[in-house]
């Protein structure tokens, strides 16, 4: 294995010396099994191609300063598949066996976790994907679960620093009872639009307003938003947002601040009234908003005045990331320890 420079690592993949795969075949899931190689053999008239019957979870591993390597949350995000499994209806894999594939992986793979304040960490990516022979819509009846996992640093270059968001209107990320509460591909293809147009236009990310009213704040690119006013943690109640884990999580310490939590509509124009904002989720933990700019109505919400993250947002960001890496004690019962 070639060194790795540990601090400069970008949000990419990295090859890693093995996955897991676990299959759904005759009704019931098999054996756990070690892979080496990063391909699958799949059949052409497999539904994960035809239609879209796919589900991803994002989750990572961090090494501690006690050596010791901690997976954030890995049941939450067992409960989620299941949901979108549910949901796109695809075989369900149990905590359990969720639990023992994701253990397999970091422990086959540990010289992969980063060390501790190199500010990077190992992500790990479970995909459920539908293996089965359909040409008809109908569910597969044998699916393929694999977790494979790959060294990451920040999501954004420049880390825990405030950046730029665009309000766009012409295009939808999801439809109010649509699939926009699971983790499914076809959410993330209908963003890559958006995506681009907002970063041809200098900004981190595009800001999706609700799909039915274009009234209401949806989500910021592939992440949930939070504005922060009053000693109080606001965040969108929608019907197409992602349940995020790390808003959940957000939200939970806010509480033992002593910060208050409201999950509700919240329209555009509240915007103006924040002290603070934030797009979260696992890859970026927070990423603290300076601005978003509404193009079409020629208006800009400055959130952030002198360009820095506000108190609230760099306290929660720093509590959640101690918990992470093991600095401070994981009283909600939130972290794996890799034996």
């Amino acid at each position: 294995m070639k060194e790795i420079d540990w601090s400069n690592l970008s949000f990419g993949y990295i090859k890693t010396d093995y996955n897991v795969r676990i299959n759904f075949r005759d009704g019931a899931w098999g054996e756990l099994e070690v892979s080496s190689s990063e391909y699958i053999n799949m059949h052409m008239a497999a539904t994960c191609l035809h239609y879209g019957q796919e589900a991803f979870e994002g989750l990572k591993a961090f090494r501690g300063k006690d050596g010791k390597i901690r997976i954030f949350r890995l049941e939450e995000n067992a409960a989620r598949m299941q949901a979108t499994c549910q949901g796109i209806m695809m075989a369900e894999l149990s905590t359990e066996r969720f639990r023992e594939a994701v253990l397999k992986v970091v422990k086959l793979n540990e010289h992969f976790v980063p060390p501790y304040e190199s500010g990077a960490s190992l992500y790990i990516r479970p995909l459920l994907i539908g293996t089965g022979v359909q040409i008809g819509v109908h569910p597969a009846d044998e699916y393929l679960f694999l977790v494979l996992v790959t060294p990451v640093g920040p999501y954004f270059k420049g880390g825990f620093s405030t950046n730029p968001y665009v309000i766009v209107r012409e295009f939808d990320r999801s439809a109010p009872l649509g699939t926009g509460i699971y983790k499914v591909g076809g959410n993330y293809a209908a963003s890559l639009r958006a995506n681009k147009l907002a970063h041809d236009l200098g900004y981190a990310s595009e800001f999706y307003l609700d799909a039915k009213e274009k009234k209401y704040i949806d989500e910021c690119g592939a992440a949930n938003f939070f504005g922060i006013k009053d000693n109080t943690y606001i965040t969108p109640l929608s019907t197409s947002i992602l349940p995020s884990i790390t808003n959940k999580s957000l939200m939970q310490l806010a509480e033992d601040m002593g910060i208050k939590v409201e999950r509700r509509p919240v329209p555009e124009e509240e915007l103006s009234t924040f002290e603070e904002a934030g797009a979260c989720g696992t890859a970026a933990v927070i990423s603290p908003i300076q601005r978003i700019d509404d193009l079409d109505n020629k208006k800009s919400y400055v959130i952030s005045k002198d360009g820095n993250p506000g108190p609230i947002c760099t306290k929660l960001y720093n509590k959640l990331r101690a918990i992470q890496y093991g600095d401070e004690p994981d009283t909600h019962g939130w972290v794996t320890i890799v034996e």
